[in-house]
């Protein structure tokens, strides 16, 4: 199963690889921790890394984990698209002051 695709830019834009992570079965922190540690080597490095073609629960743990994700993915099975929605907040007089 495709977990998820790294892919390493660096400081020019030019994107210096690509890298799949999959596995048997869901993904789990172990997956987490791979991407993880591509992160922080990549940043020593001076190379950027965005994750995208997530899977639903590859990106569930990403983000429960902190990393960020584009969601650049198709929608799997019965899924719907994800987007995102602007929402402005209510404001009530007595509200504070934001």
């Amino acid at each position: 199963m495709r977990w998820c695709q790294l892919t390493l830019t660096g400081r020019d834009g030019r994107v210096l690889a690509r890298i799949v992570l999959q596995g048997r079965g869901i993904p789990d922190i172990a997956a987490v921790d791979e991407v993880a540690r591509w992160m922080l080597r990549a940043s020593r490095l001076g190379i950027a890394v965005r994750v995208g073609d997530a899977s639903s629960q590859m990106a569930e743990l990403l983000a429960l984990a902190g990393l960020p994700v584009e969601v650049d993915r198709q929608p799997e099975g019965g899924e719907q698209a994800l987007g995102v929605e602007e929402v402005e907040e209510e404001v009530h007089p007595g509200d504070p002051a934001r």
